[in-house]
């Protein structure tokens, strides 16, 4: 039997890892690169000339057109990081290379911090991988489906009523033989049509074909000027529905990555994030060698944010 070239792919390697990105002033060379390809741009002239100062962790640029010094990390979400950029490009590595997640307990070990720090770590990287993802449209063939993310509370309620089970919608674009190529998952406030709309209108480019279950509220992916197709599945086993086998598998990966890497975890305060991130590396999971140098350039382009903007509950539609 063949082997699946995707899960079989060579991958970065810890050896070739600590080849590349082993030295702080490595790690300042790639995070350089990933902020400015085409060398250094004034963040407040947009001016190219510029020189060094040194003395402090990390250098300055000051620009030689207004006189505005930036560091590598200002204005970014790395801003005022005490950690070293070793530290952070490790971390880069580990959430990259996981295939199912890595908890922010697990990187605390890894990584030699305390919890504390990790999350927060952990939690801004996330960030910049869920905000990258929203840049992008699904677009052709696309399964979609709903679902529930969490499990029950001691003491608190069951089933679907539960405190801690968030609606989740998934979809997934198709390519001409079929094959899945990429995912958008996110949660939703209900499964309602002004809900769906509101999911379509950012989620799906206007003009592809969208497969759906019976459920009524996905006829509201026309809002987005789609077609849409329902198919009833009621009473029936997902092994008998080919024609949802890529959704079902993305579902069947998501639940079995989250419950098995993340607990006593608020889905319906952080799920946005942590949903985002496991896009992030499936969408680009043909490429798992680049995944360090990708989420390197995904945080270069998130926005600074504190710790208590990260704790507070993420509002979705």
């Amino acid at each position: 039997m063949a082997r699946n070239g995707i899960q079989f792919q060579k991958g970065l390697s810890l050896p070739e890892f600590q080849r590349l990105y082993g030295t702080e002033e490595q790690c300042e060379a790639a995070l350089e690169k990933a902020r400015w390809p085409d060398g250094f741009r004034c963040p407040r002239c947009n001016g190219h000339e510029h020189g060094l100062v040194y003395g402090r962790r990390l250098k300055r640029y000051q620009c030689r057109n207004c006189g505005h010094q930036t560091t590598l990390t200002a204005g970014t979400i790395l801003q005022a990081t005490k950690l070293p950029l070793t530290n952070w490009f490790l971390a880069f590595y580990l959430i990259g290379q996981a295939k199912n997640g890595i908890s922010s307990l697990e990187l605390s070990r890894h990584l030699g911090v305390n919890y504390d720090t990790a999350w927060l770590l952990h939690n801004k990287i996330l960030r910049a991988m869920s905000e990258r993802e929203e840049e992008y449209l699904l677009r052709g063939k696309i399964q979609i489906d709903d679902a529930y993310l969490g499990g029950e509370r001691t003491g608190g309620k069951v089933g679907r009523g539960s405190e801690n089970k968030i609606p989740i919608v998934a979809a997934v674009s198709l390519n001409e033989s079929g094959h899945p190529i990429h995912a958008k998952i996110a949660p939703v406030n209900s499964f309602s049509s002004e809900a769906i709309a509101n999911w379509s209108l950012n989620s799906l480019t206007p003009g592809s074909d969208v497969l759906s279950d019976g459920l009524a509220c996905f006829r509201a992916v026309t809002t987005a000027n789609c077609h849409h197709k329902a198919n009833v599945t009621t009473g029936k086993h997902p092994n008998d529905l080919p024609q949802f086998r890529w959704i079902n598998t993305l579902l069947g990966n998501l639940k079995t990555s989250f419950n098995g890497t993340f607990h006593a975890f608020n889905f319906d305060k952080y799920a946005k994030r942590y949903l985002g991130g496991f896009c992030f590396r499936f969408n680009r999971r043909f490429a798992i060698a680049e995944m360090t140098e990708r989420i390197a350039n995904a945080v270069c382009c998130c926005m600074p944010c504190t710790e208590r903007d990260l704790r507070l509950a993420e509002a979705y539609g």
